[in-house]
């Protein structure tokens, strides 16, 4: 009887288990795996998102996007957050190496780096649009400063806008770089930095042979995340100028193709198309920086 009771107590705990897991697992299918699938089978119809009937068109919506140039030609803005995310990474490492150590305030100053990761993108983009109009914030400042002849129409200046937009995304992303880096020099031992200073090194020696080796693997990390969010930027330049004047992404197209022209199969292919691409950059990624043996 006791083993029999044991045993229907193990079932009990099986059970249990299973029905916790059930949800979470149906939520993913219901919400990750199946819009991946469905959006596979609208790439290969001419749907528009309405109609009942999908017509099948083969491989035409893949051999639109690959033939007309102008699909393609929008991934050189992504360049602009390419390299903006350099100048992110190196921010949020300069930060968190020196608010690793001992410094006055330094959790105050934690909290001001991190703060606009918390805010709404929706949110940042009517800020950021604001502090970028002709009579915004940053033409007001540079007229105190005495910069007057410094004022440029940011968002309206084909050459300057996508410069303008990346650096609002710098300024929202760079807090959760940084905390990540943050937590992982944390991570290092003050024993190490102990012998270090024994053998008379600075705060240079430290952060090139004592930090940087130890947190190789965030950098990798934080590259890839931050090279895939390039290729898929949409938030910021979507609310603050709709892709226009020369700041559309291909991200940005994909929605315009999807829900302003109503060619839901065309623009279920560029998505199928943009994850490919961000699969390819990833695992490029991988193999160019991998770990030494």
């Amino acid at each position: 009887m006791e083993r029999l009771s044991n045993l229907s107590y193990k079932n009990q705990r099986i059970l249990i288990i299973f029905l916790f897991s059930l949800v979470p697992v149906v939520l993913l299918l219901t919400f990750s795996y199946l819009p991946v699938f469905k959006m596979f089978q609208y790439s290969f119809t001419s749907w528009d998102g309405f109609s009942k009937n999908m017509e099948y068109v083969g491989f035409d919506n893949y051999k639109t996007i690959f033939t007309k140039p102008e699909y393609f030609a929008v991934f050189k803005v992504s360049l602009y957050y390419f390299f903006a995310t350099f100048v992110q990474m190196g921010l949020a490492l300069y930060f968190a190496t020196i608010l690793s150590f001992n410094v006055r305030l330094k959790n105050w100053f934690k909290g001001i780096l991190f703060f606009p990761t918390l805010l709404n993108g929706v949110a940042i983009g009517f800020i950021f649009l604001f502090f970028f109009k002709p009579e915004g914030t940053l033409n007001t400042m540079l007229d105190l400063v005495g910069l007057g002849a410094w004022q440029q129409k940011w968002l309206l200046n084909p050459h300057l806008i996508n410069i303008s937009l990346a650096f609002a995304s710098v300024w929202r992303y760079m807090g959760m770089n940084f905390i990540i880096f943050l937590g992982a020099i944390s991570s290092i031992g003050s024993d190490i930095y102990e012998a270090s200073e024994i053998d008379g090194a600075n705060r240079w020696h430290q952060f090139r042979h004592i930090i940087i080796p130890s947190i190789k693997k965030i950098l990798q990390l934080n590259l890839i995340l931050a090279v895939s969010g390039a290729i898929g930027v949409f938030e910021i330049p979507y609310v603050m100028t709709g892709g226009s004047n020369g700041s559309g992404t291909f991200v940005i197209q994909t929605v315009d193709v999807a829900f302003k022209y109503s060619k839901l199969g065309l623009a279920s292919a560029m998505a199928v198309v943009l994850l490919g691409i961000v699969v390819i950059v990833t695992i490029l990624q991988r193999v160019l920086i991998k770990e030494e043996k």
